[in-house]
């Protein structure tokens, strides 16, 4: 009898240890970072737009934020946030489940199931489980927690569906004129424009597409060298005729053209990096890990951000394909220098505003807000891709360089650029006032020397 008590006090001892080894497993907020990673690069690799990665990482981090809060009650659901968010639904009573598991496979079954190919992340998925039975989880609550994510991620994947995003996959494409000032296709490819109807798809937080509209941008007038357009247009040459070195290091760091063609005679091939939204993602992992947030705080700060990135871009596309404004490029060849070429490469699509502007200052606003006014830290986004690191005081400062890198490369105007982090800093700031991921806001905002 004494034999069998101890073997049953063995058996408890070892699934002690099984447990507390797993603990801190999903405690991990790195490994979060480390998903959200695993999509960045599904995300390169794809060439999504710059739009369309958006929505992947919001939806994504949606649906791990709603796992995530289950099992948290310092934190607050989206549902009636979001107005148009279902009720999540609830774990049974009862129920052991690993709510930090169920945040990880509900992001990476999300994001696989908007990417494409559909099923690229799902290795990655299997690897997450695989490691929770390693780390000594018992079956019941694995089995638990792959069931609540899945209920989760089919109610996330569902909602999702009703954005508008299939609609415009279908939608008229559209009209280029030659009407002066009006955006015409760019060198090299020479590509049709790119997502016309993103302003169609459906907000988060705004109340629409066009709640903070800049106003009009300057006049097109070339024949008036006074002119407050034609002194943009040569501000803009002017600058890429004399770029330092310190600037060219700016407009590399921040092009993040997820395709960028290179054609040399009859050769043609293509580079990549990470697209704008997926650089934001990448310093959100940069911020968490120094700030030693804990996987709650990563989970929710990563969520909020993709949330700014999304109605930003939402935003942005209303006003350039409102305005439909010709970009630098076009317009130097046209009147002043046949043979100029902008630094980086123009994107597929009108120049006011400028879309770097718009969601690198609605990024910098909600991260602010999480990690606090003045985070110092050391961007090594672009290592990969063989471009030195570049360090900031503050997020703001940062967003600020961003926008300023358009101009550096060529390929917008200072209105673009100005009106566009007013537009994006009024996005940020309606979003932090707006959502309420905790019961007590207080507890999100970190101070420069956390």
């Amino acid at each position: 009898m004494k034999k069998f008590a101890c073997l049953i006090l063995l058996a408890s001892f070892l699934f002690s240890c099984k447990e507390k080894d797993y603990t801190k497993f999903t405690n991990d907020p790195l490994l979060y970072c480390k998903t959200v990673k695993k999509l960045n690069d599904v995300v390169l690799y794809n060439n999504f737009s710059p739009v369309v990665a958006s929505r992947n990482y919001a939806y994504a981090n949606i649906a791990a934020y709603e796992c995530m809060v289950a099992g948290d009650s310092t934190y607050q659901t989206l549902s009636g946030q979001i107005r148009h968010l279902p009720a999540m639904p609830k774990p049974l009573a009862g129920e052991k489940i690993d709510y930090h598991l169920a945040s990880l496979l509900a992001f990476v079954k999300v994001g696989n199931a908007v990417t494409f190919p559909e099923g690229v992340l799902i290795e990655y998925y299997d690897d997450l489980k695989q490691k929770a039975r390693n780390a000594g989880m018992p079956k019941e609550v694995l089995n638990n927690t792959v069931a609540f994510s899945d209920t989760i991620a089919a109610t996330v994947m569902k909602w999702s569906k009703k954005d508008n995003y299939a609609q415009t996959r279908s939608s008229e494409k559209f009209t280029v004129t030659q009407e002066d000032g009006r955006w015409i296709p760019t060198p090299p490819a020479y590509s049709q424009a790119m997502e016309p109807h993103w302003c169609d798809i459906r907000t988060l937080i705004l109340d629409s597409a066009a709640q903070f509209m800049p106003p009009a941008p300057p006049v097109y007038n070339m024949k008036d060298t006074n002119s407050a357009y034609c002194r943009e247009v040569m501000e803009v040459k002017r600058t890429v005729d004399n770029l330092t070195d310190e600037q060219k290091h700016i407009a590399d760091f921040f092009d993040d053209n997820p395709f960028n063609l290179h054609v040399t005679g009859h050769v043609m091939y293509a580079t990549k990096k990470f697209s704008p939204p997926g650089h934001w993602m990448n310093i959100v992992g940069i911020a968490a890990e120094k700030s030693k947030a804990d996987f709650d705080k990563t989970v929710a700060a990563y969520t909020e951000t993709s949330i700014a990135l999304f109605d930003g871009f939402i935003a942005c596309w209303k006003s350039k394909f409102k305005t439909n404004t010709i970009r630098p490029e076009t317009v130097i060849n046209k009147y002043i220098d046949p043979a100029w070429q902008p630094y980086i490469q123009t994107p597929p699509f009108p120049s006011y505003i400028s879309g770097h502007s718009v969601i690198s200052a609605a990024s910098a606003e909600v991260m602010s807000h999480h990690f606090g006014d003045n985070f110092a830290y050391t961007d090594s986004s672009e290592l990969e891709f063989g471009i030195p690191n570049r360090s900031f005081k503050s997020f703001r400062e940062a967003s600020i360089e961003a926008g300023w890198s358009r101009m550096y490369g060529g390929i917008h105007f200072r209105s673009d650029l100005e009106q566009g982090t007013i537009v994006g800093k009024n996005i940020g700031e309606y979003i932090v006032r707006k959502l309420h991921l905790t019961r007590n806001e207080d507890q999100l905002s970190y101070n420069s020397t956390k």
